[in-house]
């Protein structure tokens, strides 16, 4: 099924959203509710609570006061943190049984008011956040629920900035309009990517729209690479490697397709054909089928066999997932620890980062290649003799610098030796990205 995490700031209209996606078919696990729910009257939840906070936070019939319990946790941060040990973990464990209970073809969403605050988004498919300017909702509030302003603006304080929300966004769903623009916006949302997506994960198949070539690049792409990594570790866990935003996204002021690549550092090709192809799946990041290499560069594949990572005229085997998602182009290039591709892609992200000159030059080759044959610049790109003079450049750059791939928890040492008994496979080549 696919998992999607709907949130928003108190007041923005989250409700909203959720009552449309429900109409159009979808699973509501509605976080809200459950924490109702597990502080009902005769719950163990309740009684952890009025033990936490006493009897004051009882109305005269048994039931939880939850005004008078706001006015306690809103206004203070170790009261709210005690609260929240107590309900988080009921609450989810009440919504897991409800995402399994729901059918498998299901489009489920999770109606979370504290999703970024707890940290639940790398755990979705895709999240959806509703932004509203906070002069709207603090009308709503004094309007709905008959707040004053005062404590509407404690209770706006205490959730995460719209900053904060935004970067865990991955779809951003304007509400200081009317019902129905909003009501338009969901229905395109449902249609276009909700419905492509869950079908695309369920058939375990990447999305195959046409990709846009951006005239300029895009200031969100580490932001989005790090929402995607976040993501991906979580499905690969409990492995812990490596991941490194690669290609040209990576590099600041370069324009291109906007396909995000994301580099996993695997032990072998064998680890990655196991379990952790299956959790990629099931992330929403399928396996592409074939198989897949990269283009050797002269000064170590073509003809000097031998040499550091000399694979003949074969290429350097990868794995290589995509998304599922119609709405984000990624690919997961799956390559061994210290092989060459793996450095390779580091290598050439690291040099054109550090040198302008050559970020231009790469620019430019890449729009030439995009206006003579635009329908097959990556394959051009991949045969193009610039990017083997860019490779050997590259290469004295890092002996001049002492360049070496950065290592860290979970990550290979600088210089890690190729895997001995690796094999490239021989054919077309694909371009390295």
């Amino acid at each position: 099924m696919l998992r999607v995490g709907l949130t928003g700031g108190i007041g923005s209209g989250k409700s909203a959203v959720a009552a449309r996606l429900a109409a159009l078919g979808a699973v509501i696990v509605d976080s809200d509710r459950i924490a109702r729910e597990v502080v009902a009257p005769g719950s163990e939840g309740l009684a952890a609570v009025v033990a936490a906070f006493s009897d004051r936070v009882l109305a005269a019939d048994g039931t939880l006061d939850r005004a008078a319990l706001g006015a306690l946790v809103f206004a203070d941060g170790t009261a709210r943190h005690r609260l929240e040990e107590i309900t988080h973990p009921r609450v989810r464990t009440r919504s897991a049984e409800l995402f399994a209970a729901a059918p498998p073809d299901a489009v489920v969403v999770n109606d979370v008011p504290l999703l970024v605050e707890v940290g639940l988004a790398p755990t979705y498919h895709l999240v959806v956040v509703v932004r509203t300017a906070v002069a709207t909702r603090l009308r709503r509030l004094a309007r709905d629920r008959g707040m004053s302003r005062a404590e509407a603006e404690r209770r706006i304080a205490a959730q995460a900035d719209d900053a904060r929300r935004d970067a865990a966004a991955d779809v951003l769903l304007d509400n200081d309009g009317g019902l129905d623009t909003l009501h338009a916006a969901v229905d395109a949302l449902w249609r276009d990517r909700l419905l492509p997506y869950e079908r695309n994960v369920r058939g375990r198949r990447a999305a195959r729209d046409a990709v846009v070539v951006l005239p300029g690049p895009d200031p969100t792409w580490p932001q989005q690479y790090a929402r995607l990594a976040a993501r991906i570790r979580h499905a690969l866990a409990p492995a812990d490697l490596r991941l490194d935003h690669v290609g040209s996204t990576a590099v600041p002021g370069l324009a291109g397709r906007d396909v995000l690549d994301v580099q996993v550092t695997v032990p072998s090709l064998a680890e990655a054909d196991g379990p952790l192809a299956q959790r990629l799946a099931d992330a929403g990041f399928p396996r592409l089928p074939g198989r897949w290499w990269d283009s050797p560069r002269t000064a170590v594949g073509r003809g000097r066999a031998g040499d550091e990572g000399g694979t003949g005229d074969d290429g350097w085997e990868k794995r290589l997932h995509g998304s599922a998602d119609p709405g984000r182009a990624v690919q997961v290039h799956l390559r061994v620890a210290g092989s060459p591709g793996w450095r390779h892609a580091l290598l050439m992200r690291d040099h054109l980062r550090a040198d302008p000159d050559r970020r231009a030059a790469y620019l430019l080759v890449k729009r030439e290649l995009a206006a003579s044959a635009p329908s097959g610049v990556e394959a051009d790109t991949a045969a193009d003799p610039w990017f083997d003079e860019e490779y050997l450049r590259a290469e004295a750059w890092a002996a001049q610098t002492g360049w070496r791939p950065l290592t860290g928890p979970g990550r290979p040492p600088a210089g890690h030796a190729r895997r001995a008994g690796s094999r490239a496979v021989s054919g077309p080549g694909r371009p390295l990205r």
